[in-house]
C-alpha cells in the first residue's frame, strides 16, 4: 500500500487522464510505475552493455552477419 500526495492540478490531471484510459487512478498511476521501472531496467541494460563493448568484451554484429549466422541468406 502506497499513500501519495499530489498538487491539485497534478491530481485533476491523473483524474482526467486515468477516465480517458478507462481506468481507475491506482490502476492509471500503477501501470505508470510499472512502465518506469521497466524503463529504468532497460537503461541499466543498455548502460552495462555499452560498458562491455567500450571495455571490447563484446561486439557488435551486422544484420548481414546475424542472417548468415541464422542461415536465412543474405
Amino acid at each position: 500500500m502506497l499513500t501519495l500526495r499530489l498538487p491539485p492540478a497534478l491530481a485533476k490531471s491523473l483524474g482526467r487522464s486515468a477516465r480517458a484510459a478507462k481506468q481507475t487512478k491506482s490502476a492509471f498511476v500503477r501501470d505508470a510505475v510499472l512502465e518506469r521501472i521497466a524503463e529504468a531496467e532497460d537503461h541499466r541494460i543498455a548502460v552495462k552493455r555499452l560498458r562491455a563493448l567500450k571495455a571490447g568484451k563484446s561486439r557488435t554484429y551486422t544484420a548481414g552477419e546475424i542472417k548468415r549466422d541464422l542461415g536465412l541468406g543474405v
